[in-house]
């Protein structure tokens, strides 16, 4: 009885106030503004019978389950160990991943029809008419298209097949036994019940991976940036390479000749377009990072091979990943899931790890089409063909449906024009080409690498992967490590892709893809480890052109410690992956020092430089420096550029990466742009570092009056629900440090969303967390149990059984599946 009123309070504490400032705080929020807005039926949320009173879960321990779930096969045994992470123990692949999809639906089922909602652009069913931006916008990126394709090609596999249709089996058979009393508490808040799995929501989950992983596409605003800057300014804005280069393939790596070449047109050099776009594209937040490496045993104490990963990406409850362990006569997999697909996206087996990071790379172009009779036909190639239309139809829970017809061309869906995103007479047609949207198996790579015995099959797992671009790195207990640049990339000629090009002429198509062979990888260098960061994935002797946002300094942090460090443990590496030093700052406090006149600064300045000139320029939860610096250098930043990139007829454009800004003013401080091109007299960095620091000082006192001036209280991170509003199911303001340019790249709403360190000894050594927990539902003790851990960089040893570990203490209990 203890634990049932321990969790009925939790859930009252939670949904009570979750219900009050939803009818306040939701019709603020972005995305989930309507709809949400109102309150649910209390009469059925506080009934006792129905109500959010059944979500309280046991605290402790629990009974042993014995269900019988039609369609299996076998005997299926569950051991679920002391967080909640179930152990899959089965006969056969199909009854292996019909249990992955019950019990995980079990624990997020409302968190992966939500996200498959918002992949399919279909949030509007149940959130209403505030989410018919959205939706269209999903619908315009063709991404039903695209998982359509996807499902045709996971059909067409065997193994794919079979995981794909298994897995939608056993979600539905936990559908299947819900009633209004077991319902998520999400469905209750909201007022609807879920639908059925089909297989295609798996291949639409997929897709919301790749458009959250897209990578670099700045086509529109680099389009609208040539209408301002000359080249010369335009390259010193966006360069493809920066000054100081720490590539993924170490720098001075001989690259043989290219098998391959793109064959520019004639006048490859394209005209500035003469009309201005407001046209903006939904995109990954360039200051995300992710993080992996792999070192040899060379480097080790225990003489085997230790790889880690750590993927940052955006913070919710309940957490992106579902952790999770799959055993079968062929497979003994464990990591960390999506919870939607089957099998393990990030993790190990008995013989080899692997883990990903964003490649960045620009996989995604537009084209400006020329179309007659509406969106009947457009001009290719000097004659008009038939466009396909595709009639979306978005349902809006108590209105009417919306329609929008999507015109698909040679190159894809027309994602802009004079109706989309609001209706114009001079805005032009824009198709996408993106190749999230061909024909792909990218689970085919993940169902080969959970059972993957070596560096060859790793290999071979990889070629099925094609988009979005990933840094896969590798070690095996063979004593192997390597790292491939991996997905398939666009032929391109130089600057092809960087501006919207003309769609009436297939030579501005792309021409193919790089060579697998010549992809940018490495197998066991002499140096004793590989690494991603985010980073360019070579030097410029690379001789294909490949474009992307790429990151610098926490590259070069990893690869400094990694190269210096010798007797390696995984206590270290977890301390590599929670440091907090900034390689940026560090190089911009010499220009700050320089440019600051310390001696005009007043009584009130005084304080703040006193700390900022003393910082080490490591930022912890608790630095004030770390704050300071951050104010300084975005104001500097926005003074800097405030004037050309303020345009008076409002067409969107892109501010230059800090990485960029940073370089170019080492090089030349009196470079043009500092020169604001508003006023009479010229400006000087002195002058404008001298302003920005003024300015930074007046925000910086007002933060540490209210004592928030240290980093994790004037930033910190929020880890919110699904819905964005709702802080009851929320884990908010945490004082967490990191940021940008350092390997705890932890933000605002981002951070290391999954870390893990494995050495592949004989008995493998695994540590694992993520900032959550294994259920999805606010009442379990095991919703967000792991986040002041998280918090304080702390890991758990992941414990990988085998059946012979049958009666181990750490399992808390098991459910036994059969299927009569």
């Amino acid at each position: 009885m203890m634990y049932f009123t321990y969790t009925s309070e939790l859930l009252f504490m939670r949904i009570i106030p979750a219900v009050i400032t939803a009818a306040v705080t939701l019709s603020l929020s972005y995305v989930f503004s309507t709809k949400l807005g109102q309150v649910p039926p209390m009469g059925k949320l506080l009934s006792p019978q129905t109500g959010f009173w059944q979500n309280a879960e046991v605290i402790g321990e629990r009974p042993h389950e014995t269900m019988v779930l039609p369609g299996l096969t076998g005997k299926v045994e569950v051991w679920y160990d002391d967080r909640a992470v179930p152990h899959i123990f089965a006969d056969n692949e199909a009854d292996a991943y019909y249990v992955q999809g019950y019990v995980t639906a079990r624990d997020r089922l409302w968190q992966m029809e939500l996200q498959v909602f918002a992949s399919a652009g279909r949030l509007s069913e149940i959130m209403g008419p505030g989410l018919i931006g959205y939706d269209r916008g999903k619908r315009r990126d063709g991404m039903i298209y695209g998982a359509e394709k996807a499902v045709a090609m996971m059909e067409s596999d065997p193994a794919t097949r079979t995981a794909i249709h298994s897995y939608a089996d056993g979600i539905n058979a936990f559908i299947a036994q819900l009633t209004p009393a077991t319902l998520p508490v999400e469905y209750k808040i909201l007022d609807y019940k879920p639908e059925k799995w089909d297989v295609i929501k798996s291949a639409l989950l997929l897709k919301y991976m790749s458009a959250d992983l897209a990578g670099f596409c700045d086509d529109l605003e680099f389009t609208n940036a040539r209408r301002l800057f000359s080249m010369a300014d335009f390259n010193l804005l966006y360069p493809d390479f920066q000054d100081t280069l720490y590539p993924i393939i170490p720098k001075g790596t001989a690259f043989p000749a290219p098998a391959a070449k793109a064959v520019a047109p004639p006048d490859s050099v394209l005209a500035i377009d003469a009309s201005y776009m407001k046209f903006k594209m939904d995109k990954p937040n360039p200051e995300n990072g992710s993080n992996n490496w792999a070192v040899a045993g060379s480097k080790t104490r225990s003489g085997a091979p230790i790889l880690c990963s750590d993927p940052h990406l955006g913070l919710s409850l309940p957490s992106l990943w579902y952790e999770i362990q799959i055993h079968t006569p062929d497979m003994n997999v464990y990591g960390a899931s999506l919870p939607g697909a089957p099998g393990v996206i990030i993790g190990f087996n008995d013989h080899i790890a692997w883990g990903v990071t964003n490649g960045e790379e620009d996989v995604k172009d537009y084209y400006r089409m020329e179309f007659r009779n509406g969106k009947k036909e457009y001009l290719f190639n000097g004659t008009y063909r038939p466009a396909e239309l595709r009639v979306e139809t978005i349902k809006v829970r108590g209105s009417a449906p919306i329609y929008d017809t999507v015109a698909y061309t040679v190159f894809g869906p027309v994602a802009f024009d004079n109706t989309w995103p609001e209706k114009t007479t001079h805005e032009p047609f824009l198709a996408m080409r993106w190749k999230a949207l061909d024909s792909s198996n990218e689970l085919l790579t993940f169902y080969k690498l959970n059972k993957a015995r070596n560096y060859d099959d790793y290999v071979e797992a990889l070629q099925h992967y094609t988009c979005p671009a990933q840094n896969f790195v590798f070690a095996d207990k063979q004593g192997d490590i390597g790292i491939w640049h991996n997905g398939q990339f666009p032929l391109r000629w130089k600057n092809q892709g960087k501006w919207i090009m003309p769609g009436s002429d297939s030579t501005y198509a792309w021409q193919g893809y790089i060579p697998r062979a010549e992809v940018p990888h490495m197998k066991n260098p002499e140096r004793g480890f590989v690494s991603s960061a985010n980073q360019r994935p070579t030097d410029n002797t690379y001789p294909y052109a490949l474009y992307g946002e790429f990151d610098l300094f926490r590259g070069e942090r990893i690869n400094n410690r990694l190269g210096e460090m010798s007797q390696i443990t995984p206590q270290d590496m977890m301390t590599l992956q929670n440091d907090n030093k900034n390689l940026f700052a560090a190089a911009a406090m010499p220009l700050i020092r320089k440019h600051l006149d310390t001696t005009a600064l007043t009584a009130a300045q005084q304080p703040y430089w006193q700390l900022l000139s003393q910082w080490n320029c490591v930022s912890t939860a608790d630095s004030k420096a770390a704050t300071i610096f951050n104010t300084l250098w975005g104001h500097l930043s926005d003074t800097i550029f405030r004037d050309e990139l303020t345009p008076k007829d409002s067409s969107v454009l892109t501010w230059p990466q800090a990485s960029t800004v940073l370089l170019m003013l080492l090089r030349d401080s009196a470079v043009h742009f500092v020169d604001n091109i508003n006023t009479p007299q010229k400006e000087t960095l002195s002058g404008l570092m001298q302003g920005a620091f003024a300015t930074s000082v007046k925000e910086l006192a007002e933060l540490n009056k209210a004592g928030k001036l240290e980093l994790g209280r004037s930033r910190g991170t929020d880890i919110r629900h699904l819905t964005r509003a709702i802080p009851a199911f929320s884990a908010m303001n945490l004082n967490t440090g990191g940021g940008r340019h350092i390997v705890n790249a932890t933000q605002k709403t981002h951070g290391p969303s999954w870390r893990m360190v494995v050495q592949l000894s004989d008995k493998t050594e695994a540590y694992g967390i993520y900032p959550g927990g294994q259920s999805g539902n606010p009442g379990s003790p095991y919703y967000d149990n792991a986040v002041s851990d998280w918090v304080a960089g702390k890991y758990y040893l992941l414990h990988i059984f085998d059946q012979q570990e049958k009666d181990d203490p750490l399992i808390r209990y098991k459910v036994v599946f059969t299927g009569k």
